[in-house]
């Protein structure tokens, strides 16, 4: 054989090994993507207001909506993150798992790892401080200002809160204007309302309450809370002091608790 066949026969070999290559499946190509979170997915998992569609990458959940117009959801989300989105074949059994037990209100399960590229340094503090509220409690939007050393910014709380990519999962619905009114929610108040109510809170009272009694003190341990905190719910009526603000609490004496932190300046 000279020396000419010899590229020729390497050509043959090579086509014929090409046939019997397998093809990849036609899902690995997403899967790969959505691994190093150059593209998501999404599934539906049981929330607490309703079906909830949950977007996800290799980074963490990325987004959140309600179910029912899961192509507007898909265009939505492509509009804002600039990155593909799949209905996912079957949800990770440990993601799902995990989320079950974040929005269970009888359990105190770890919250889920967020994908929040996009928003800004401040949208991040914002959403982190939210995310501390717990489950059936409220606190204004300047609380979260202040606690973020933004006492100014409660406006543009509320702004960064309207942008969260991941309602309910990051508890925005959880802030409350400085009146109680359940304002600002970006799925509706009604959502918020039933979000609230699902977690044990009375939204009603909390917006009568919001009116005319922004804290609430014992006048056996002389601390002042907001109305939902969890020490407010053990003060009985006996022992319950209303405080229009934090300086009617400090002028008699009261501080401020430590659990739920409101401002010593109403």
């Amino acid at each position: 054989m000279s020396g000419y066949d010899e590229p020729r026969r390497w050509r043959e070999m090579a086509t014929g090994l090409r046939g019997l290559r397998p093809e990849p499946p036609p899902t690995l190509r997403p899967a790969v993507l959505e691994r190093v979170g150059l593209a998501d997915a999404w599934f539906t998992v049981a929330g607490p207001a309703g079906p909830l569609l949950v977007a996800y990458n290799g980074r963490g959940i990325s987004a959140t909506a309600p179910a029912g117009d899961e192509a507007r959801f898909e265009a939505r989300f492509l509009a804002r993150h600039r990155r593909p989105l799949r209905r996912a074949g079957e949800p990770p059994a440990r993601l799902l798992a995990q989320l079950q037990r974040y929005m269970d209100p009888g359990a105190r399960g770890a919250p889920p790892r967020f994908d929040l590229r996009g928003v800004s340094d401040f949208e991040r503090d914002v959403l982190r401080k939210t995310a501390e509220i717990p489950r059936g409690e409220v606190r204004p939007y300047a609380w979260v200002a202040g606690e973020i050393g933004r006492p100014a910014a409660g406006r543009a709380v509320g702004g960064a809160l309207n942008r969260n990519p991941v309602p309910v999962l990051i508890p925005c619905h959880r802030v409350v204007g400085s009146d109680g009114r359940l304002t600002g929610y970006a799925w509706g108040v009604p959502y918020k309302r039933t979000l609230l109510a699902a977690e044990g809170a009375d939204p009603a009272e909390l917006e009568r309450l919001g009116h005319r009694t922004r804290y609430v003190g014992s006048d056996t341990t002389r601390v002042y809370c907001y109305p939902t905190c969890h020490n407010a719910r053990r003060i009985g009526p006996a022992q319950r002091v209303a405080f229009r603000d934090g300086n009617a609490a400090a002028a008699a004496g009261y501080r401020p608790c430590r659990r739920c932190r409101p401002p010593a300046a109403g």
